[in-house]
């Protein structure tokens, strides 16, 4: 009877999607037509006495079936049907020529030595063109078509991108090119730029590894960028969602459903006591509890390694940062809604552009609504975002941005913990394995801060940030804490109203590139402030004096004939806690270019941390700890062709380790360092990229049981992963996309004095791959027609540190169906197309694991313009 209702609903949402797709795509003709038609019945009035009456036949008709209405659209586009290269006394002249038909001006932007220029709503009549060095300054010119009716103009430059302006004529373009003299500079990216970039499955830079917009074939350290592509294509709800495509990263636990939570990398955890999980626009963002709203988000950059040279206290195994969307210069407006099975609803809306004719103040406005219910009963999940954002052009060296994100999420009740049977076998996925009358998860993030960017010259510039984060929680909850007779569930419960956290962050930087003779140098210093509060408050279900979890007053719950009618129990004070984190940090880095094929990066920096710790229910006196830590980094990049790059880099990292030893010393912070070689490739004409790693990662100053002091701890715990990582990714050919990865993950813990040796990190799988690839047909009737098709292998894993149970190896696959024309899109998105029953993560024991979600369909629709 499930499968096939499962079935039915996938028939019935994409007959219902096509239906919408056409009649959306129709609609539009015929209102055209319809225009066309009451004025030339308005003209017939006025001119009936000197001029023949038309007959029906000679008006244009509106399209009556899919092939006429396709016909209409490709009448629409512009052909480009030739193209000259001239040269003139300043550069040369690119003159695209049409035979009926503006093209319309083109959004730029600047990729190396390169300038490219996208032309909307246009094709060429002959092919591809291309023209090797026109001029000494210019070593080519290439014109040719891309997806969705774009043709794309680039203009290498031998030693700098060049400068173009664009005239618009009644048959055609006018690219006036003036070569540039100079180095690339990020004054010319910023005037160029009038768009959003968009380099596909591609992406060549990034700038979470250094701080500054660095190709990722200079940067001696593993960073894995998931582009805007790859997220629409995926139709991605969250971060976790976005980071499957990267090798070493898995899921690492999360909040109730919403979107909130934290990655494994390498082998260890992001998040830690009080520390940030995630990073936004390359400073410190959110801790695991923050809610990350995916439709701001541009791009997600993952670097892999210890980032504390540039980021302060951090586990060992790197970061994800969300790069956002910003205010556009041209105006754009998108709406779009989701629709899908348990109930899924999402309208949404974008908009950009300026808000003065001189285009020196820019917003930018994002809001969406989900709602939901789930594969468990009784759920109801409810998501909203509010994202409003303004860029200040103050004078030619000076911008501004200003940022608001209100993200607010609400379960009553939410999506449960899972379990797991003695003999390895889930729950059943119906099952609510709680009192849903006990369970409440209402929480809300909101973010405000400014980036302010000075330029003293074309090399100097100076940055500075500032950011607010404040999430509100109220949970509560009844948890599984163990299963008696693989039968009756034992549970522990409470309210945690008053589990909130307040975020600040300050940094400031200085940037510059100079010159010692030969040598080029690329700057940056600066100085960061962190402040963290988190009071909380919980009241628990217990009868125990002092409460705690092993006695509670909530009735077990009987897995094979649940009653969830349950009166609230008593509720008694559990913990009432201050906690505060302040933070200092000083960096300076330096990349070096000895030449065009050797490169150095060497950097280093010192952090200050007081963690102050304030127990509320005892005579306790708060305990203060103050740690300070060096973190170096040092890397060699050497790059034999221009498609190959090899490097090797020695980076540490620390993470404060908040308790005291038996006599009264505080621990040390918690220190990583990581041996990494790798090599990055590119082939087929630089549209697909890999990039190969192979890394030794120690993490130290673990703690573990003292074992000549009862209930006391010692820092002579050490974890090490090791392994070898692959990622892919790029266009194999016209219309046919690929991201694919691969890691070997070696993580065991190497000295406890509890845990044996050689024992496996908790869910860390020795084996991962993962492989997402589209094709979109070309040309023809079916242009924009795309599929998708997804791969996602998890291998065995540890539940615990203990290794007291498995969690299986699983393959999901994904798929997708869009399609792009225009302005228009539309598509089908499905996740665990053969609806595999996984766990995704093991939270405490084989009762408490949160579990993969079931075969999830969407369907979506939107409108640019």
């Amino acid at each position: 009877m499930r499968v096939w209702f499962a079935d039915s609903v996938r028939l019935v949402l994409m007959m219902a999607l096509s239906g919408s797709l056409l009649g959306a795509l129709a609609l539009p003709v015929a209102a055209q037509d319809e225009e066309s038609l009451v004025n030339r019945l308005s003209s017939l009035e006025q001119l009936h006495n000197r001029i023949a009456i038309p007959q029906r036949s000679e008006f244009e008709q509106p399209a009556t079936t899919v092939k006429e209405w396709i016909a209409q659209i490709e009448a629409s586009l512009v052909q480009i049907t030739g193209v000259r290269v001239e040269a003139t006394a300043t550069g040369v002249e690119i003159v695209l020529e049409t035979a009926s038909g503006s093209l319309e001006v083109p959004t730029t932007r600047v990729v190396g030595n390169a300038l490219i220029a996208d032309i909307p709503n246009a094709v060429l009549a002959q092919g591809d063109f291309s023209q090797a060095n026109p001029i000494a300054e210019i070593a080519l010119v290439s014109v040719t078509s891309l997806p969705n009716n774009q043709v794309q103009v680039t203009i290498t430059g031998t030693d700098a991108p060049p400068v173009v302006e664009v005239t618009t004529e009644a048959q055609g373009l006018i690219l006036a090119v003036t070569p540039n003299a100079g180095t690339a500079e990020d004054d010319a990216i910023e005037i160029i730029v009038t768009g959003e970039q968009d380099e596909g499955y591609n992406p060549s830079s990034a700038s979470t590894a250094t701080r500054t917009d660095t190709p990722l074939r200079d940067i001696p350290q593993s960073i894995q960028v998931v582009p805007r592509q790859v997220l629409a294509d995926r139709n991605v709800q969250d971060l976790n969602q976005a980071v499957e495509t990267v090798s070493g990263v898995i899921y690492g636990g999360g909040q109730s459903g919403a979107p909130a939570g934290s990655r494994i990398i390498r082998g260890f955890n992001q998040a830690f006591d009080g520390g940030a999980a995630n990073f936004r626009n390359g400073f410190r963002d959110s801790v695991y509890t923050d809610l990350t709203g995916i439709g701001t988000v541009e791009q997600v950059e993952v670097l892999k390694g210890p980032a504390s040279v540039l980021f302060g206290a951090l586990e060992p195994g790197g970061i994800v940062n969300t790069v956002t969307k910003q205010p556009l210069s041209e105006p754009y407006y998108k709406i779009a809604f989701e629709a899908g099975n348990y109930g899924f609803l999402q309208p949404s809306i974008d908009f950009s552009g300026p808000l003065d004719t001189n285009k020196n103040v820019l917003y930018r406005f994002i809001a969406s609504y989900q709602t939901s219910d789930s594969y468990q009963p009784f759920v109801d999940l409810n998501l909203t975002t509010i994202a409003p954002s303004l860029t200040f052009k103050l004078g030619d060296r000076t911008k501004l941005d200003l940022y608001y994100e209100y993200v607010h999420f609400f379960a009553n009740p939410f999506i449960p913990q899972s379990l797991i049977f003695n003999d390895g076998d889930l729950v059943r996925r119906d099952l609510y394995t709680g009192y849903p009358d006990l369970d409440l998860f209402d929480t809300t993030t909101q973010r405000l801060g400014y980036t302010l960017n000075h330029k003293f010259s074309d090399n100097w510039q100076l940055r500075n940030n500032l950011a607010a984060i404040w999430t509100d929680t109220r949970e509560k909850r009844a948890f599984p804490l163990s299963l008696v007779d693989d039968r009756f569930l034992e549970l522990f419960g409470g309210d945690a109203n008053g589990n909130d956290t307040e975020n600040y962050f300050g940094q400031i930087d200085l940037l510059g590139d100079f010159d010692t003779g030969t040598i080029s140098h690329q700057l940056l210093v600066g100085f960061d402030f962190n402040y963290f509060f988190n009071p909380f408050r919980y009241f628990a279900y217990s009868t125990g004096s002092p409460p705690d979890f092993a006695v509670t007053n909530l009735p077990r719950l009987d897995l094979r004939n649940p009653d969830y009618s349950i009166s609230p129990p008593e509720l008694v004070p559990f913990i009432s806690s201050n906690r505060r984190i302040t933070s200092y940090g000083v960096y300076l880095q330096d990349q070096i270019a000895f030449s065009e094929d050797l490169k150095l990066l060497v950097g280093g920096r010192y952090d200050w941390v007081s963690n102050e710790n304030e127990q509320l229910l005892n005579e306790i006196d708060k305990s203060v700890q103050n740690d300070g830590a060096f973190s170096p980094r040092i890397g060699l990049v050497y790059q034999p062709s221009d498609t190959v790059s090899l490097y090797a880099s020695y980076s540490r990292s620390f993470s404060p380790t908040v308790g005291f030893s038996a006599d009264g010393e505080a621990f040390e912070p918690g220190r990583g360092t990581q041996y990494e070689v790798g090599v990055r490739a590119e082939f087929l004409d630089s549209r697909l990229s890999t990039n190969l790693a192979a890394y030794h990662l120690t993490r130290t100053n673990v703690t573990t049981s003292d074992p000549g002091i009862p209930f006391a701890s010692v820092q002579t715990g050490e974890q090490r992963s090791q392994g070898i990582e692959l990622d892919v990714g790029g266009e194999i050919l016209p219309g046919w996309n690929v991201i694919a990865s691969y890691a070997y993950t070696d993580a065991i813990v190497t000295e406890d004095n509890v845990i044996p040796e050689g024992n496996r990190l908790r869910n860390v799988p020795e084996n991962q791959a993962s492989l997402w690839t589209t094709y979109t047909i070309q040309e023809g009737t079916l242009e924009g027609l795309g599929f998708g098709l997804g791969l996602f292998y998890i291998g065995e894993r540890q539940g615990d540190l203990d290794n007291s149970f498995q969690l299986g190896d699983y393959l999901r696959t994904d798929a997708a169906l869009f399609y792009r024309r225009g302005r228009f899109n539309a598509a089908i998105n499905i996740r665990n197309l053969f609806d595999i029953d996984y766990v995704a993560f093991p939270v405490a024991g084989r009762s408490n694991v949160w579990r993969g979600e079931p075969f999830t369909i969407t369907g979506s629709i939107g409108y640019e313009f």
